[in-house]
């Protein structure tokens, strides 16, 4: 196995990470959001179109990255590309909530231990 395959696989081991969005929930139930680590290529993806995603964030870019890793328990997207304009209506600090959780949540292994 090479380097890399190695790589490959340690990475489809680990489990996806999630967080609660108080905000976005049904009742006292908050909308709970799966996700995986952000990767080389997700980045990628989202400077395509946010050339400077990296050193001056946008919203838009941040909805972006939300829609592309946000997914329901199943494995599911839970955002597409045309439920954009409704995620740019939220408040900053909501998207930023997201954003930041997407970076930084623990795993749910964590997450359970605490």
């Amino acid at each position: 196995m090479s380097v890399a395959q190695r790589i490959a696989a340690k990475r489809a081991e680990k489990s996806r990470e999630f967080m609660d969005v108080e905000a976005w929930g049904e009742g006292e139930t908050p909308l709970r959001l799966f996700f995986t680590e952000v990767s080389a290529r997700d980045i990628e993806k989202v400077q395509r179109k946010h050339p400077n995603f990296l050193s001056d964030t946008s919203m838009s870019a941040m909805v972006e990255m939300i829609v592309a890793k946000c997914e329901d328990e199943a494995g599911g997207k839970v955002f597409t590309l045309e439920d954009k304009p409704i995620l740019l209506n939220e408040t900053v600090s909501t998207i930023a909530k997201v954003f930041g959780g997407i970076f930084s949540a623990e795993s749910a292994e964590d997450h359970v231990k605490n």
